[in-house]
């Protein structure tokens, strides 16, 4: 969980995907996250998280439905939802948190 904190402790905004290989709206955000990424650059981080490898973490978090998107900026979560999104949706968002 360190490493968690680590991660979302940080000035740019951070969007979380939490999914599963064998959920099928989960695998259609793929794209979709690998839109956001390479369209943010450096102004945010993109990081996409297996809930089938990270359970202690997904429990954590209260990740029920998949997908589930999260921003988190100077470690403080800004934004939740699940289920799936379109990557203008999620750019725009992310945009609100960078300064």
């Amino acid at each position: 969980m360190s490493k968690f904190g680590e991660l979302i402790d940080v000035s740019v905004p951070v969007l979380l995907s939490f999914y599963t290989e064998w959920n099928e709206h989960s695998v259609a955000m793929h794209p979709v996250i690998k839109n956001v990424a390479a369209t943010l650059g450096s102004k945010a981080k993109v990081i996409k998280i297996d809930v089938d490898k990270n359970t202690q973490l997904a429990e954590a978090l209260c990740v029920k439905g998949l997908p589930t998107l999260m921003i988190y900026k100077d470690g403080e979560m800004k934004w939740r939802q699940s289920g799936e999104q379109d990557a203008e949706t999620l750019i725009g968002l992310i945009h609100e948190y960078v300064s």
